[in-house]
């Protein structure tokens, strides 16, 4: 027994390199990450797939590797064809980013391996954590009492936040088919699969109509709301929206919070991408009414500009969270604190038990660039939104969409002849091949049209006026044909 240990270890500690093979790997993937950053401003933000993704190395043999070799299969097949997110250019759907010391937090979180789920096992990482979560509640002016979970993003956070309604508003199996949802068809599809994952695909949904400026019509909910309730139903959550994905479009908060107030209904607001515009007043004059909430929504890594993975639910009352995800095991009975909202670890507060150490990646860029980088950046997006929207009005053919409240801008040409659905497809293309920018599309009312989206903190004017002149240029040669 003992041969066959000491054999075992003695082929096992390959996985723990030296110091020398230590120092070469890193400096080789140190590199490579150089590389990529200095060669950012040329590289293309959207290149077509011909083939080069099926060359990745996907053999998992006995024998070790070299790294060299797997960081050119991964230059040419994974960080090539498709969609460069870190690339200015990126301005289509919601754009990150990725800063740099996010990915050191992400480095010294992976290689340190805190677990920072129960307060027991890191104290550090759980306080890191949950104090970041008050910190996010308070910038949208929450309560004390209020908290949250910082989740891998927000679908993870929405589905946190309707279970959280559902158990708070005590909606059991039985009430499912007379409980009716409220919110718009410009509401995030990933609410629709929360509501279905949380075994509430059976309520009666009812789609709000907006106004001409894709926001939910005040008015019309509350006359939904009565009707429903002369009927014998059971209306308990409506979702707003503080940015939607296709517009931009923030639903008027106030009006919504005040019908929820009287009615007695749940307000859950979906803030993830619009929620860290909080931080500069061009946002705050857009937000007003999203501390009324119950619950909210927001995404760091779209609004604070860190990679993809990290997200945040955020709930007024933090007991209703925890009661919501509460469990027990007998194998963790050394790990569980007492209740109270002070004692929260975050794993008390999601689905999640296993989980990274999020905070890291969120802590280290906002103490290291402090705010005013954060806030001077999301000001600069509104403001290039406007921007774009004011140069395109002056362009003969183009059709901007509604003024932006934030950084999405729709838009679209309509051609003297021809169809406009199709001219605009062919005019996206033609942006996509071009490669420098990559804008993407929706269908409003029915119409196919172009967006464009501003929230990568590499965007700038110069990426604005490439796109604007390209979009010109195209336009005439497509007219032309």
């Amino acid at each position: 027994m003992i041969e066959t240990i000491q054999r075992l270890e003695a082929a096992a500690r390959a996985l723990e390199p030296d110091p020398a093979q230590r120092g070469a790997w890193l400096d080789a993937v140190r590199a490579y990450a150089e590389g990529f950053l200095d060669e950012l401003e040329v590289l293309p933000t959207y290149t077509r797939d011909a083939g080069q993704s099926s060359k990745l190395d996907l053999s998992i043999t006995e024998r070790p590797g070299r790294l060299g070799a797997l960081l050119e299969n991964l230059h040419e097949t994974v960080d090539g064809p498709g969609i460069n997110p870190a690339s200015g250019g990126h301005l289509g759907y919601i754009p990150g980013g990725g800063v740099f010391p996010s990915a050191l937090g992400d480095f010294l979180a992976d290689v340190t391996n805190r677990f920072s789920g129960i307060s027991f096992a890191s104290p550090g990482a759980a306080r890191m954590e949950s104090g970041l979560v008050r910190w996010m509640a308070g910038l949208v002016g929450y309560p004390e009492g209020a908290g949250g979970d910082l989740t891998s993003g927000g679908s993870i956070a929405n589905l946190s936040a309707v279970v959280t309604a559902r158990e708070a508003m005590e909606i059991r199996a039985r009430d499912i088919p007379d409980a009716c949802v409220y919110m718009t068809s410009q509401a995030h599809h990933c609410v629709d699969r929360a509501l279905n994952v949380a075994g509430l695909g059976e309520c009666r949904l009812r789609r709000v109509p907006v106004d001409d400026r894709y926001r939910m019509d005040a008015g019309a909910l509350e006359r939904s709301i009565g009707s429903d309730r002369r009927a014998g139903l059971r209306p308990w959550l409506i979702v707003a929206s503080a940015g939607t994905t296709d517009t931009g479009a923030v639903d008027p908060l106030e009006a919504l919070a005040a019908i929820a107030e009287r009615e007695r209904l749940w307000l859950h607001l979906d803030a993830a991408y619009g929620g860290f515009f909080m931080l500069c007043e061009e946002g705050r004059a857009v937000l007003k009414g999203l501390q009324r909430s119950d619950s909210m929504v927001m995404d760091p890594h779209k609004g604070l500009f860190l990679p993809y993975g990290t997200g945040a639910v955020l709930v007024r009352d933090v007991r209703l969270l925890a009661a919501a995800h509460a469990y027990q095991a007998d194998y963790m009975q050394d790990a569980r604190g007492g209740a109270g909202a002070a004692e929260y670890s975050p794993a008390d507060l999601s689905a999640e038990l296993s989980r990274p150490f999020r905070g890291l990646r969120l802590w280290l860029p906002l103490k290291l660039f402090g705010l005013a980088a954060f806030r001077a950046a999301l000001a600069e997006k509104i403001w290039l939104a406007r921007y774009f929207h004011a140069r395109l009005s002056e362009l003969d053919g183009f059709e901007p969409g509604p003024t932006p409240e934030l950084s999405v801008v729709t838009y679209r040409y309509v051609p003297k002849r021809g169809d406009a659905d199709a001219f605009n497809r062919a005019l996206l293309q033609a942006v996509h091949d071009d490669g420098h920018i990559f804008v993407s599309s929706t269908r409003l009312d029915g119409h196919f049209t172009l967006r464009l989206a501003v929230l990568n903190f590499r965007t700038h004017r110069a990426e604005i006026d490439y796109l604007l002149d390209l979009l010109v240029r195209e336009a005439a040669r497509l007219a032309a044909a």
